[in-house]
């Protein structure tokens, strides 16, 4: 369930983050553009790295089932987001 970026997508939302931040007057920047667009898309990879990371952890759960559970299923899918939530809950990550 993974959604890969391309590196071509990453530096434009780096941009357009950058692009907003820009625009706005209360934000005050102490290095150059390209320094802060690069620490952008250090923390977007670092962002879907963690979201990876649960995706695996949340599969291997369903796989270490006692019984197999065929991926696309109903009842995968269920097991998956349940899994998956439960990952990101420990993180903090999970607003209800």
């Amino acid at each position: 369930m993974s959604n890969r970026l391309s590196r071509e997508k990453i530096n434009f939302m780096a941009r357009q983050v950058l692009n907003c931040l820009m625009k706005n007057d209360q934000v005050e920047f102490l290095d150059d553009d390209n320094e802060i667009r690069l620490g952008i898309v250090h923390s977007i990879e670092e962002e879907i790295r963690l979201y990876d990371q649960l995706d695996k952890k949340a599969i291997e759960k369903i796989q270490s089932q006692k019984r197999a559970i065929e991926e696309g299923s109903r009842e995968w899918e269920i097991l998956y987001r349940k899994y998956y939530n439960e990952e990101l809950s420990k993180l903090g990550k999970l607003t209800e």
